[in-house]
């Protein structure tokens, strides 16, 4: 067995049994590529390299051969590979993944030319209706020429897809490694949510009671971000709306911060959405305000909170899912919770947890429909988030 077939799906099964062709062109991002190669087989995918000869002045052919365990083609022969891998044929590859992408590669593509390997390989998939996926990779004053933008708008009108560069340095990066895959796995993954919109309202409320210190609480974030990613690769319109949180956000989803109840209050007012995740530990106070900087030698304080209103009460969706956490309760009290969640907001299915349960990266959760059934999951929060989108799918 070839050292890349012990990497095969250990981490998700969610590209399994797809066939995947790397293009590689000559930026130095290039060296870049083993890491790619060997997280796309990590989620399952086959994965076959075609290489411009520019791209093998910056990374040996051995490479992708090693991070593969596929031959890598260098030159179109008689085997014609573009035909048999990108054509219109059966057992073709499901998709063209040309990463990272110059700006000559993406001009000779626009025109249809196609003197490089990586370019025929293009023109090929193209003329035979297969999906592709370009990251671009250059100087940043490349990438703003009018020319070439012209040509990603023409190819962007053919259906191809970009992904945008990080821009930083004067250059125009490839995006994390983690962006690409994501990519890869919402244009050929399970497609469930493709076409929908999506919201997923996370992380903790900090409430001013002065200017300087706030009130909040522990929640982290990380099942909403979960939840997210999760949708994102499922094809949806996917927006975060976080609030403080202590996880990392990757580059591709698209976020709104927000601070206290007041903030999130205004983000809700009058939009809709076709399935509304609401995760966040919302404060059900508010402190009234004090200006400055409250005195710290008092030896007693009076803090007065007033009551909010439960914002999820107000949200509208084709489904709506709350989620309700509690302490030291037994399962049959946590549905009852639940339940009444359901029937105050109008909610479809409630998320419950004990806060007990939860560990980083760790979780149980009860999924709760309005009908009473009740589903017990646990696992990695990506498991759980990924148990809750697939019932939000089969709910829809």
């Amino acid at each position: 067995m070839h050292p890349a077939d012990h990497l095969r799906g250990s981490r998700s099964d969610k590209l399994r049994g797809r066939k995947i062709v790397l293009g590689v062109t000559g930026s130095i991002a290039a060296t870049e590529c083993v890491r790619l190669c060997h997280e796309l087989i990590r989620h399952g995918a086959e994965v076959h390299a075609v290489m411009s000869k520019d791209a093998q002045r910056i990374i040996h052919p051995w490479s992708l051969q090693f991070a593969t365990g596929r031959d890598v083609t260098t030159e179109i022969d008689g085997r014609v590979q573009h035909v048999s891998l990108c054509g219109d044929v059966p057992d073709r590859a499901d998709l063209l993944l040309i990463a990272p992408a110059t700006a000559n590669t993406i001009s000779k593509i626009a025109q249809g030319i196609d003197d490089t390997p990586v370019t025929t390989f293009a023109t090929t998939a193209l003329g035979g209706g297969l999906p592709v996926i370009i990251v671009p990779a250059m100087h940043y004053s490349m990438l703003a020429h009018k020319i070439v933008a012209q040509n990603i708008a023409n190819l962007k009108k053919l259906g191809v897809v970009f992904l945008e560069p990080k821009v930083e340095e004067g250059k125009a990066k490839m995006p994390p490694i983690d962006s690409i895959v994501a990519a890869v796995i919402a244009t050929i993954g399970r497609r469930d949510l493709a076409g929908r919109k999506v919201v997923v309202i996370a992380g903790a409320t900090e409430e001013p009671l002065d200017d300087i210190r706030v009130v909040t609480n522990r929640s982290t974030g990380e099942t909403g971000v979960e939840l997210a990613k999760a949708a994102h690769e499922r094809g949806a319109d996917v927006q975060l709306w976080m609030g403080r949180s202590e996880v990392a956000i990757p580059e591709h989803i698209k976020t709104v911060r927000f601070e206290s109840f007041k903030d999130l209050e205004k983000l809700v007012r009058g939009r809709r959405f076709d399935i509304v995740f609401f995760p966040a530990a919302v404060s059900d106070y508010s402190p009234k305000k004090i200006a400055g900087k409250m005195p710290s030698d008092s030896a007693k304080m009076t803090i007065e909170l007033t009551r909010n209103p439960k914002l999820i009460d107000s949200m509208r969706g084709k489904l709506v899912v709350g989620f309700k956490a509690q302490a030291k309760v037994d399962d049959e009290d946590l549905v009852k919770e639940a339940m009444a969640l359901i029937r105050r907001s109008k909610c479809s299915l409630v998320v419950a947890n004990k806060v007990e349960e939860v560990r980083h990266g760790t979780t149980r959760v009860l999924l709760v429909e309005k009908d009473g059934d009740v589903e017990d999951v646990s696992g990695t929060k990506v498991e759980v988030a990924d148990r809750i989108i697939d019932k939000a799918v089969r709910m829809m």
